[in-house]
């Protein structure tokens, strides 16, 4: 068999040099993004006897921490950023990385996947038409009503007055979302017409959200119990994970605006398996078959949040990529090698593997003073040696930097303190044992994770 290097110069087949990868003891791979969930996939992947060196582009602190198990050689951090895809191209041809793994939304819906495609480069994630689930609020309701995808009564618009005569019709009652990506923040929810006018104001005449919220989507509000669901897809066959639930406003009790997630847990108390399996059937089954009516090859996670309502569940809105605070409690429970699920799914082989998760995880995210809106960085974060050294618990960075010997803020969701616990109770309290041990200057965190699931609320 030709050395390593001279396989990529041979340029061989996508399933020819799969079943290299699997016989090779020299897998390679690029994890792109700087959050939470990069640095869970990252730690998971890790963990793969089959990998042997690991790149993150741009990474953080917690990240570059990191050591590859199966040599023990450390993860390399480049400061590209996510966005930056010719250079992102140059990095994996450069160290001829065997996959490339894609964690957050805006390189999806760039098309990066796409171009490193054309450059014969395999990759994780959906290429950008399929991105659209997430990068197009409008598409995505759109082909959810086309298909019969369970979801809210809602209507799409480019201009206020016909938004708000929609809003009225529904008494203002109503979440408006801005129909491009707005980092988890371009959800507005509203109870009045008063607020639902502001709401599409903000978004329509002030433009709060820039070009993501030239387009708006406004969508009946559902009341029931919000899950996370998130489902491995190869392009032809899914892979559904349990139950996780986010908590996406920064304060108890859900008051407070909408963040990109301040705590998960996983799995939820709210669906019995099979209850779970005909949520599947009514969400997962017409959603695959209407991307090969249309043709559309997605290849990654799709992850649909859903509201369990009087009338069933309803799919609030799609996602394509693993969520963030949810990825840290998946993959803290995932107990199959996370290289053998992305490889399935790029090589279009997942129906040959299952996803087998155990125990039950708790995330807790402490952020910084000001978050949602700006923050304060450069603040020095003390205790995360002692925290780390708790059983069954992960530090996860999000934002976070190295400032000389010291690791300090630099972003408003700082970390991820993720327990896992043979029950929720035992999760949580780990988890907030280790929030307890690290300090530092306006941090913030909701004391209620998973209070739901425990019958607190």
């Amino acid at each position: 068999m030709p050395s390593p290097k001279r396989q990529h110069r041979l340029g061989i087949r996508a399933g020819q040099r799969s079943r290299f990868l699997l016989e090779s003891a020299v897998v390679k791979i690029l994890v792109i993004g700087s959050g939470g969930r990069e640095h869970a996939l990252v730690w998971k992947l890790a963990q793969s006897p089959r990998l042997t060196r690991l790149w993150c582009a741009p990474g953080n602190a917690g990240i570059a921490a990191e050591q590859v198990g199966a040599s023990r050689s450390p993860v390399q951090c480049v400061n590209i950023a996510a966005e930056n895809l010719p250079a992102l191209l140059a990095l994996a041809k450069e160290n001829q990385i065997d996959l490339t793994v894609v964690g957050p939304d805006n390189p999806l819906a760039l098309g990066v996947v796409d171009l490193f495609q054309q450059h014969g480069l395999r990759i994780w994630g959906p290429n950008r038409r399929a991105a659209q689930f997430e990068s197009s609020k409008a598409f995505s309701q759109e082909f959810m009503e086309k298909h019969g995808i369970p979801t809210a009564r809602s209507m799409v618009f480019s201009f206020p007055g016909p938004a708000k005569k929609f809003a009225t019709l529904l008494s203002g009652k109503c979440a408006v979302k801005a129909d491009g990506l707005a980092l988890g923040k371009g959800v507005l929810l509203c109870q009045s017409l008063d607020e639902a006018e502001r709401a599409i104001d903000e978004m329509l005449v002030a433009q709060k959200f820039g070009a993501a919220g030239s387009r708006i989507v406004i969508q009946e509000l559902l009341e029931g119990m919000e899950i996370s669901l998130h489902a491995l897809c190869d392009g032809r066959t899914t892979r559904l994970f349990p139950t996780s639930q986010d908590h996406k406003r920064i304060g108890e009790n859900d008051t407070g605006p909408n963040t990109g997630g301040m705590g998960a847990y996983s799995p939820t108390p709210f669906l019995s398996p099979g209850e779970l399996d005909e949520v599947s059937t009514a969400i997962l089954a017409p959603w695959l078959k209407g991307c090969r009516e249309e043709g559309i090859d997605f290849r990654g996670v799709l992850y649909p949040g859903v509201m369990l309502t009087q009338d069933g569940p309803k799919v609030l809105e799609f996602n394509a990529r693993l969520g963030d605070p949810e990825a840290q409690v998946y993959l803290m429970r995932l107990e199959t090698d996370l290289l053998d699920l992305l490889e399935a799914c790029v090589e279009g082989e997942l129906g040959k593997h299952e996803a087998r998760f155990g125990g039950v995880a708790v995330c807790v995210v402490m952020a910084s003073a000001g978050y949602p809106g700006a923050v304060r960085k450069g603040q020095i974060i003390h205790g995360l040696e002692e925290a780390s050294r708790l059983p069954h618990t992960k530090i996860f960075h999000a934002g976070t930097a190295h400032d000389g010997d010291n690791i300090v803020t630099a972003g408003g969701r700082v970390l991820g303190v993720t327990a896992l616990g043979g029950n929720l109770a035992e999760a949580r309290d780990l988890a907030y044992l280790a929030v307890s041990k690290i300090q530092f200057d306006g941090a913030q965190f909701r004391r209620d994770i998973a209070a739901k699931a425990l019958g607190q609320r």
